[in-house]
């Protein structure tokens, strides 16, 4: 079995921007891969283009050697968005692996560990009314979890409906004290057994983060989720002091030398691995088991499409230390004729078919009736004074 070739697909569906690709082989094999940064598809789809000269001819089974190959073949290690490219490649291999002995993905990667693997949806409103709303809806429907995300202070959440150049506000001592009285709600409205998840998404920094984790300390978080930017992992160190709140942290690196810090000094508490930006399996597999060894539990980052939730659900099916999955809506919901066969879900847990490979299916003819050029920039927030905060 030889690659032969790879194909792109940038889509937009769903309101929503994917970026998938095939790897191709001589034996007629397909392997799916997804990319973790499709707003940046453009770039991705060049370095996929790049990788793809020199993966011609290679045997997919020697994943291993083609990661290093991808990530140290060019001399200068790769930042997110070539990593992203990497990422794609590497689960569309593992995904040939499994299908070329006709097993499922989880069972190459050590088998079950568990049966099913408990899973947190997006919640989300307007406002403070909306979102309970929402976590009514979905602990109705069976998920154990909510999850929501630290909110604007003016109009909470209408800067998704805007253009980057048109910004929401965030000032971040007066989005503390709405953050804490929707938790507050929020925990009334369900009650002790359902476990919530605050997503800060990088936009504060470690004075606000602390006495944001101090208010809520009462209200019993299951984490407190991307409190601080990325770029320094250093910084876990002086917030680990100050709170003792779960913390769980990663989604934007994009190497396991990015966790090196907060997983040997146990700066953190759930490791956010994004599987298709840091490094695929490969990588991802690599991090887990490192993980292990401090007692911290892996919370895969998905916010992507059916590829990307496979291979999460994959390895935590064969993974001992798993703290729940990212699932931003139940899988089978959206995007059916792209993906018409989907991993499964019910109760608030999803699991992988005993399919070949990731155990799903892709129609790439469908796919192309939703092909777009990937480009552009996410809306973004401000503070009262204008001054830039991350969104």
């Amino acid at each position: 079995m030889k690659i032969t070739e790879i194909k792109k697909y940038p889509l937009a569906h769903d309101n929503r921007q994917s970026l998938y690709i095939e790897v191709l082989t001589d034996n007629g094999l397909k392997g799916l891969g997804e990319v973790g940064v499709p707003n940046m598809g453009k770039t991705v789809i060049s370095a996929i283009e790049h990788l793809e000269k020199r993966l011609i001819g290679e045997d997919p089974w020697e994943s291993e050697k083609l990661w290093q190959i991808m990530f140290r073949g060019n001399f200068f290690p790769p930042g997110p968005v070539y990593s992203s490219a990497i990422s794609a490649i590497d689960i569309a291999l593992w995904d040939l692996k499994a299908k070329s002995i006709n097993m499922p993905l989880y069972k190459l990667l050590g088998g079950p560990v568990r049966d099913k693997v408990v899973c947190y949806p997006h919640n989300f409103g307007m406002g403070t009314d909306e979102l309970l709303e929402n976590c009514k809806k979905t602990t109705d429907e069976g998920w154990k979890f909510i999850r929501f995300g630290l909110f604007e202070t003016h109009e909470a959440a209408k800067s998704m409906k805007k253009s980057y150049k048109d910004p929401g506000i965030l000032e971040p001592t007066e989005s503390v004290k709405i953050t804490t009285e929707q938790f507050a709600k929020i925990r009334d409205l369900v009650g002790e057994d359902i476990n919530i998840c605050l997503d800060v998404h990088t936009r504060l920094d470690t004075a606000h983060v602390i006495d944001l984790c101090k208010r809520l300390e009462e209200f019993n978080p299951f984490f407190i989720e991307d409190p601080l930017r990325s770029e320094s992992p250093h910084a876990y160190r002086n917030l680990s002091k100050h709170t003792s709140l779960p913390i769980a942290a990663g989604e934007q690196w994009s190497s396991k030398w990015q966790f090196r810090q907060v997983i040997e000094e146990d700066l953190i508490n759930y490791a956010r691995i994004d599987f298709c930006i840091a490094g695929g399996i490969t990588e991802s597999k690599k991090i887990t088991n490192w993980a292990e060894t401090h007692y911290i539990d892996i919370v895969p980052h998905n916010p992507l499409g059916a590829v990307s939730a496979a291979a999460c659900v994959s390895l935590c099916m064969a993974s001992t230390n798993v703290g729940v999955q990212e699932m931003p809506v139940r899988p089978g919901s959206i995007a059916n004729d792209i993906f018409p066969v989907q991993i499964s879900w019910e109760d608030g847990y999803a699991w992988c078919n005993d399919l070949p490979g990731l155990g799903i299916e892709f129609d790439s003819e469908a796919a192309e009736k939703y092909h777009a050029t990937l480009d552009g920039f996410p809306p973004f927030l401000t503070r009262n004074d204008g001054a830039f905060t991350n969104w």
